[in-house]
């Protein structure tokens, strides 16, 4: 309305990157030096209390307010009957799609490219691995599909993917030689899954619309010369040559309302394995608000030493 436009803040370095790879990889650090050079934003993998990042709340409370499903219990038990593995994947699905909007807010509102550690581009990946390896059921992976459908389109995609291509095996004994207790319990075969769904699924899908850039671990170590092929990336292709003014600025008023984004991926389909029973959420509900400081928004709880609350 006040005539404000998008692509003037716009500069070299304005630009969504995303850094892929197999757990345990180098994908974090190799994402954090990238930024710090090239003077970008950077955000680490959303895990499974980014909501609590994204709001400011630092308070750690019980996993069954976030999601209901456990990191650590999918490591232990990753068949285990009560559907903890697909509910937790398609929590983490969920956080993705919040950051990445975050991320593609701060890039219109600021013009500061912004460089994460995997995103919603690239979270099935998990998902194929997890259905390749009987950890979930079809019916999951088709309840995925239908949320991902309708939702991540809304999105535009990274100008560029980086790929760490570090095999398996290399990942398998890193894990079990520098990793915690729960995550030396992950199968070699499912990690083997997960970078044939990079290969066979996600880099042929996202090279139609962002550029790709695929490094060994070795030459990951060159962080130099990462930099020098960012730079010289050119944005040639559908959908980020195609925008305007006018678009951004629609796009933007959807990535700075979570409540929004949050809708994109509100689906009212039944699966047992992430529905919850309207009496279950009623009591979830009031044992959110009993917690200390949850009762009202952020700053008027009296009862973690908010002060003068009536004159706010």
């Amino acid at each position: 309305m006040l005539g404000e436009r998008t692509t003037k803040r716009f500069g070299p370095n304005s630009k969504i990157v995303t850094v892929d790879g197999n757990l345990a990889s180098g994908k974090g650090e190799l994402a954090q030096a990238l930024a710090e050079k090239l003077g970008m934003k950077y955000m680490p993998e959303a895990g499974q209390n980014y909501l609590q990042k994204l709001t400011g709340d630092e308070s750690v409370v019980p996993y069954k307010f976030y999601g209901l499903c456990s990191l650590d219990k999918f490591y232990e038990d990753p068949k285990c009957q009560d559907g903890n593995s697909y509910r937790f994947q398609i929590w983490l699905f969920c956080m993705r799609m919040l950051q990445y909007s975050e991320a593609l807010n701060h890039l219109l509102s600021t013009g500061q490219g912004v460089i994460l550690e995997r995103s919603a581009f690239s979270d099935h990946v998990f998902l194929d691995a997890m259905y390749k390896s009987k950890y979930i059921r079809k019916e999951c992976v088709n309840h995925y599909n239908e949320i991902k459908k309708v939702s991540i389109d809304e999105f535009l995609p990274p100008h560029v993917a980086i790929y760490l291509d570090v095999p398996a095996a290399d990942v398998y004994k890193k894990i079990q030689e520098k990793g915690n207790a729960p995550e030396k319990k992950v199968e070699l075969s499912y990690l083997q899954n997960i970078e044939d769904a990079y290969k066979s699924s996600f880099l042929p899908k996202i090279s139609e619309t962002s550029e790709v850039l695929q490094y060994t671990a070795a030459e990951a170590q060159n962080v130099d010369q990462i930099v020098e092929d960012l730079e010289y990336v050119k944005i040639t292709k559908a959908p980020w040559t195609e925008q305007t003014d006018v678009t951004y600025h629609h796009l933007r008023l959807l990535v700075q309302n979570k409540t929004k984004v949050a809708n994109l991926i509100n689906l009212p389909i039944f699966i047992p394995e992430v529905t919850v029973g309207g009496l279950e959420f009623d009591k979830l509900y009031y044992e959110f608000q009993d917690l200390p400081g949850k009762k009202y928004a952020k700053g008027y709880n009296e009862d973690v030493g908010d002060k003068y609350i009536w004159l706010k």
